[in-house]
This record gives C-alpha cells, sequence and structure tokens, in this order.
C-alpha cells in the first residue's frame, strides 16, 4: 500500500496483509485514518518525536525461524514513563508483539484467556503458572509511525501481570479483553534477529527482566554438587591411611657434597600433603634441608627448604631463646604416583658438635579442608545471591 502525507509531502509505500485503519507518517507523525470511500483522510496532528535508537517502519526480524515485518510503531505513556510498541507481521500472517522500556525487551503473542481480569485480581493463572498483579493504568499515544488495523487513538485499559521472566498483559475496551503472553527478550537477540547494533541502553530494572540466577534452582544445583563432592572424597580416600615413606637419620660428614637419595614409594589414592618433620641437634646454630619431590612417572620435580635454628643465651639479667631443633613442614598437593626424595642437608661450618639430622616423611590421610571450603563458599554465594536478588526484586517493583 502507498499512502502520500498532505503535510510534509512524504509517501510511505508498505506491503502487509491486513485492512488498515489508522496510518501514521513516519516522518511527520501525523494521524490519518480510512474512509474507504475516499481513503485515508487527514485525522489528527501529532507533535514532532524523535524516533532516534528505535526499529524502523518496514524492518524485518526473524523470530522462531520465521521473518517479521514491522507495520507499525506506537510510542505511549503513563505518568512520565514512556515505551515503544512495534507490531510485526509474519509471512503466514500471524503477528508478533514487541515492547521495549528503558532498553528492556519483550517480546508478545496473542492467546486465548477466558478469564476477565476487570476486576484487577491479585493474581492471574496461564498455563499452570501464577502470575502477580504489577500495574494497570490507561496509556496515552506520544507519537506513531505505520499502518494499524485498529484506531491508534481508541482508549483501553492496560493490566500487566508479571512472573519474571513471563508477563501476562490484557488489553481491555469495554467489555472486550485482548489477552497477550510475553517473556523477556535479551538486547543482544533483538540485534541478531534485526541484524542491527543501534539500540537504546539499559537503564534500572526491567519488567519481567530475570535476575542472572534462579535462586532455587541455584541452590539445589550447589546442594548436588556438594553430596557429589563429598561422596567421591568418602569413596576415593574410604581406604585411605597415613604412609611412611621416609625415616631416616642423614650423616653431614656422608652427605657434604652429594644428596641422599631415598628408595623409590608408591602412592595411591587421590592428593593428599606429604608431611616432613626434621630435627637436628643445633645449639646456638643452624642447620638446612633441601628435599626435591622427583615424581618418577613424568619427570616433575618439586623443590622445598627448611631452616633449622636454635639459638639461646643469657643478656641484660634474663634468659632467651629463640628458634628450636626441630621443624615440620609441608609438601601440599601430592598426587597419587611413583616417587623419591633427594635431600641435601647442611649445617654451619664451625658447629663441630651437631653430627646429624633426622628426617621423617608421612603422605597424611586427604585433607577435607578444600571440601569444606567449597562447600562453604557455595553456602556464601548462595545467600549473596538471594539478598542480591532480594534488591533487584526491590527495585523492579519500586519501578
Amino acid at each position: 500500500m502507498t499512502v502520500p502525507c498532505y503535510n510534509c509531502n512524504t509517501t510511505t509505500t508498505l506491503d502487509f496483509n491486513f485492512e488498515a485503519i489508522s496510518f501514521a507518517c513516519p516522518n511527520c507523525t501525523h494521524v490519518y485514518r480510512n474512509t474507504r470511500e475516499q481513503g485515508f483522510k487527514f485525522y489528527n496532528k501529532r507533535e514532532p518525536y524523535s524516533f532516534d535508537e528505535k526499529l524502523e517502519l518496514g524492518e524485518t526480524g526473524t523470530f522462531y525461524g520465521n521473518e517479521y515485518k514491522i507495520t507499525g510503531i506506537l510510542i505511549k505513556e503513563n505518568e512520565g514513563f514512556e515505551w515503544a510498541e512495534y507490531i510485526l507481521e509474519g509471512k503466514q500472517n500471524d503477528y508478533l508483539y514487541l515492547s521495549e522500556a528503558a532498553g528492556h525487551w519483550i517480546i508478545l503473542n496473542e492467546i486465548s484467556f477466558e478469564e476477565k481480569v476487570s476486576s484487577h485480581p491479585l493474581t492471574a493463572e496461564h498455563e499452570d503458572i501464577i502470575y502477580n498483579l504489577y500495574e494497570y493504568y490507561y496509556p496515552t499515544l506520544i507519537a506513531a509511525q505505520g499502518f494499524f488495523d485498529f484506531d491508534v487513538f481508541d482508549k483501553f485499559e492496560l493490566i500487566e501481570y508479571i512472573n519474571p521472566p513471563l508477563m501476562l498483559s490484557f488489553e481491555k475496551m469495554g467489555h472486550q479483553q485482548t489477552a497477550f503472553l510475553g517473556k523477556h527478550i535479551s538486547k543482544s537477540e533483538i540485534k541478531k534477529a534485526f541484524g542491527i547494533s543501534n539500540l537504546p541502553s539499559k537503564k534500572g530494572v526491567g519488567q519481567v527482566q530475570p535476575f542472572i540466577f534462579n535462586i532455587r534452582n541455584l541452590a539445589l544445583t550447589f546442594c548436588a554438587v556438594g553430596v557429589l563432592i563429598l561422596i567421591t572424597n568418602w569413596y576415593l580416600n574410604k581406604d585411605r591411611v597415613e604412609q611412611n615413606v621416609l625415616n631416616t637419620e642423614i650423616s653431614f660428614d656422608q652427605f657434604t657434597n652429594k644428596d641422599y637419595i631415598t628408595p623409590s614409594f608408591n602412592l595411591n589414592g587421590s592428593a593428599a600433603p606429604l608431611s616432613i618433620r626434621v630435627n637436628s641437634n643445633v645449639d646456638n646454630s643452624w642447620a638446612n634441608v633441601q628435599v626435591a619431590l622427583i615424581n618418577e612417572r613424568n619427570g616433575e620435580e618439586i623443590y622445598t627448604s627448611k631452616d633449622i635454628e636454635y639459638y639461646h643465651g643469657y643478656t641484660d639479667g634474663e634468659n632467651w631463646s629463640e628458634g628450636g631443633p626441630t621443624r615440620e613442614f609441608n609438601i601440599c598437593g601430592v598426587a597419587a604416583s611413583k616417587y623419591h626424595l633427594a635431600i641435601t642437608p647442611m649445617k654451619a661450618t664451625e658447629d663441630t658438635q651437631n653430627k646429624s639430622v633426622q628426617i621423617q616423611a608421612t603422605w597424611s590421610s586427604p585433607s577435607t579442608r578444600n571440601v569444606w571450603m567449597v562447600i562453604i563458599f557455595m553456602v556464601v554465594f548462595v545467600i549473596a545471591m538471594y539478598y542480591l536478588d532480594k534488591n533487584f526484586e526491590e527495585k523492579r517493583w519500586s519501578e
């Protein structure tokens, strides 16, 4: 159909498959009404309106695998809050509706709904889903573009129920009620559908914008993961006991210029710390032990070093001491494999009393510290998300 605008001399051509009742010029937004006998006649003058960052009349988008064309755009307002409504016609003569407010998008389909909501019940049910009453009001038309099969100035009541990311929207005119089922659609999906990039930025919380997580599903998922972690940890380590891999005394004189190499040993089961205890007869002196844990299957080497220091004396009428002859340390997360240790002992050259160092190495029972850290993290995360979700909903309803 081709319609000229007598106000701005703009001609609009658009193909569609319905009988147009109203036409709004996309250039000056003046509205014309189809008089049938004489065609479109001027009906109402509208104030200029900028459609920047809006979808364009005649633009096509793909939804659910089908192509739809924008045949009409309405800009509406209620108590200072403004939004855009897009009417899209499909090639199968079916229709979709898009609503955009403050950068948040909702896609809607017309549905059958027998129950009347003119009395504004607090809840409405559709397909076993309960929706809560969000708002009811009489919107005002600000501007329009395109062709419509109704009078764009018809007064109707809009009644909205939400259960994010879903909504039920009712347009009530007299005793006639039209119902729509809508759901939140992301900005990226709109960009992909129309192949565009310039869309309004999001502000605030959308009417049916979902929180980043479904708290109930998140809690159930974390509970299941926690149970699996506990069961797995128990199963992998139910037969585990401490394994002593070394208990020896090393002479400093014999291993001054070479390493002490232990016999090979096998570790089986999940990863656990290798606890090392060293003791040497230091007295106002020091000793040092360097330990290398060598994985014989992949050649990986882990090095650690520990000083053994013990000093004591009498100063200003008081006895004092520092350090001690025994030190303990861990090589953490030692996994199952075949290993041996290379130990390099050292002592102070002036210390002639200290002859040796005793070393014990034990592959401990597996630590549950990491297991409980993960579970505690999940609990804290769910609690934090619960309060963030609560704040999110408060913002939604306050707007």
